[in-house]
């Protein structure tokens, strides 16, 4: 079994709402979702992932997608290192470009592409974020010409539409995400929604992808993030958002995430 190597590097974006981070790893992500859009690209070696539309591969030169609440894994092939770039946005952000231009929400078509177009938008556009001499306008024509490509070569701006779940199951996210600092069992979300301990965990997996503990998880990571971006303490950052502690935070931030939430703050605030 080759040793664990994770290298990762939040870098201080120049733009609001728009976060650029640098891996070479050979960690395996577990099943996990983010709140923004990803753009990103396989700089060497092979991921492998599980997505929504089944199992994919990303080699180097691939750029690489994801969708708001989509959710996806992320492992090496044959555990070898992979190093890529990803670039992560706010939906707001997007969204102030796209209803300029048309009506509806950007949807990411595939997850994983070859376009040596898209290739080229996503250098610069990482370039020019990280880049704290380059002046506004140059970012921002940047910007907005990657967006602009990302939709026309790989993008929808039609109503999402989302896989129909069953009112157990959106009785329980729901639950979950508006009160997501209150500890919760197995037993009490079942009752919640009225059905059995299995049956829950049954119904859960097969509509959301993931287990209720990790999709917990998961949500008060996203409530980590966003109070370190807005200059909380990492400390108080772990109580706001439901974890027991700091200590238990940073694992669960460095499982998701990829950096500790120190080495987030720093980057972001």
């Amino acid at each position: 079994m080759p040793p664990l190597v994770h290298q990762a590097e939040q870098h201080r974006s120049t733009v609001p709402g728009i976060e650029a981070m640098t891996l070479v790893s050979n960690h395996h992500f577990p099943r996990h979702a983010h709140d923004q859009f990803g753009f990103g690209m396989i700089d060497f070696g092979v991921q492998r992932s599980w997505s929504g539309v089944g199992p994919i591969e990303a080699s180097a030169g691939d750029v690489i997608f994801c969708n708001p609440g989509e959710m996806h894994d992320g492992r090496p092939a044959e555990a070898k290192l992979r190093g890529w770039r990803i670039i992560y946005f706010d939906p707001a952000v997007i969204r102030r470009f796209v209803e300029e231009e048309t009506t509806g929400e950007l949807e990411i078509v595939r997850p994983v592409l070859r376009d040596p177009l898209l290739a080229q938008h996503f250098a610069r556009l990482f370039a020019a974020l990280t880049d704290s001499q380059l002046d506004v306008l140059g970012r921002e024509e940047t910007l907005i010409r990657a967006i602009a490509c990302i939709l026309q070569r790989n993008g929808s701006c039609r109503p999402r539409c989302n896989n129909v779940r069953s009112p157990s199951v959106t009785e329980v996210l729901k639950r979950l995400d508006t009160e997501s600092d209150h500890p919760v069992t197995i037993a009490e979300l079942a009752a919640f929604a009225g059905l059995s301990r299995f049956q829950l965990l049954r119904a859960f997996k097969r509509e959301t992808g993931t287990t209720p503990h990790a999709y917990l998880v998961q949500k008060r990571v996203c409530i980590a993030r966003q109070l370190l971006a807005a200059g909380e303490m990492p400390a108080q950052a772990a109580i706001a958002a439901g974890f027991s502690d700091q200590s238990h935070m940073t694992r669960a931030f460095l499982r998701y995430v990829g950096v500790t939430p120190g080495r987030y703050r720093a980057a972001v605030v």
